[in-house]
């Protein structure tokens, strides 16, 4: 019995090695165009402060997964998300907290950040991976002495991740990086100077380097769906004439903006030296800088066949009442959702999403958010 039972056992370990290496059952690239994949969406949310905890010196998957808050995520909490309605999930990571020579992901931890996206697309939701904050090295592209460096281990994490994940389906989508795409050191939007043409230059620049690794790594990736990070993700510095799409020979590129404005409501909790933090929001002056904001975008981008990705929205909230939470959260995921924009809530442990019982704290804001799916849109 034993013997005849050692065969199957090594064939299964071989496939369990080869499906690591990206033979993915979710293979398909279907004949849509990113725009429509964008509108499928719907409304997403952030698996934040998980896979991009860093800063920190830890020796483990675990120890980074769990460091700031987290629970460990279980296949419980990911289903959760996509019962509660929502149809992407996007997971930021931290690459370079276990890397070894040469910027070699650890094998353990690509892993591990693997198989939480194969339990999202069992789900039947999208994905979205990146390279996010990553314990701050972006900055150093502001020296012109480290750029090269800078600019070689970006290469190697996304040759890595796009071989990695390269026939996987067109329900993973990857973004280029997070805010980190623009440099006060060189720029400095408050006093306007410095030399903003080569901070826009730069970023620029890595959004090509990152279509033309994805583009040219085989696979599904000549089809991937990509998300471009707009300059530091802000609204008007995307919409800047200096910020300028990749070239791509595939032709499906959204950008990527986030929306914390004002941020003295949408950041603040409490008053610091730049501004005063609110606990209100919804004046005739408050809804017509949103509906300016998107307006802009739909302009810039959408009528000109550019999707655009709102990759992160929220709020604080230990300074506001469940109904202001709700009546922002709802006006900013409306007011992107009609224009065609997908927007995705930024969420970390214990605020919106209850990690541990895998549904919302807040059954009426998921209630607004979901509600929003049904309004029509503009686009």
């Amino acid at each position: 019995m034993k013997k005849r039972r050692i065969l199957p056992l090594i064939m299964a370990v071989i496939m369990s090695a080869a499906c690591f290496t990206g033979c993915d059952k979710k293979g398909e690239m279907r004949d849509m165009t990113t725009a429509e994949i964008v509108n499928d969406m719907g409304v997403g949310i952030n698996l934040g402060n998980t896979f991009e905890s860093s800063g920190m010196s830890l020796s483990s998957v675990q120890a980074y997964e769990t460091g700031w808050g987290s629970p460990t995520i279980t296949q419980k909490m990911i289903q959760g998300y996509a019962d509660s309605g929502f149809g992407v999930l996007r997971v930021p990571v931290a690459w370079s907290n276990l890397m070894t020579g040469n910027y070699d992901i650890d094998h353990d931890y690509l892993a591990r950040v693997t198989e939480v996206i194969d339990w999202a697309l069992d789900t039947g939701m999208y994905v979205i991976v990146n390279i996010h904050w990553d314990g701050g090295w972006f900055s150093r592209f502001a020296n012109e002495e480290d750029r090269d460096e800078c600019m070689y281990k970006y290469e190697r994490i996304w040759t890595q991740l796009s071989d990695h994940f390269k026939n996987y389906s067109d329900y993973l989508m990857f973004e280029s990086l997070n805010e980190d795409g623009g440099w006060e050191e060189i720029w400095n939007r408050s006093s306007g100077e410095g030399d903003k043409e080569l901070s826009f230059g730069i970023l620029n620049d890595i959004n090509q380097r990152f279509v033309d690794i994805v583009r040219n790594s085989g696979g599904n990736n000549k089809k991937r769906h990509l998300l471009i990070a707009g300059y530091n993700t802000d609204v008007e510095l995307t919409c800047d004439e200096l910020f300028k799409m990749p070239d791509d020979p595939a032709g499906r590129c959204a950008v990527s903006i986030h929306y914390y404005t004002p941020p003295t409501f949408a950041i603040l909790d409490k008053d610091a030296s730049w501004g005063k933090a609110r606990s209100e929001w919804g004046t005739d002056a408050d809804y017509a800088e949103l509906n300016r904001n998107m307006d802009l975008l739909k302009t810039t981008f959408i009528d000109k066949g550019i999707p655009v990705i709102m990759g992160e929205f929220g709020t604080s909230t230990k300074n506001k009442t469940d109904e202001m939470i709700r009546k922002y959260l709802f006006s900013v995921c409306e007011a992107a959702y009609i224009r065609g924009i997908c927007p995705v809530l930024w969420d970390i442990t214990g605020v919106f999403y209850n990690r541990l019982d895998a549904k919302f704290y807040d059954e009426q804001l998921l209630s607004d958010l979901m509600a929003v799916k049904e309004l029509e849109r503009n686009d």
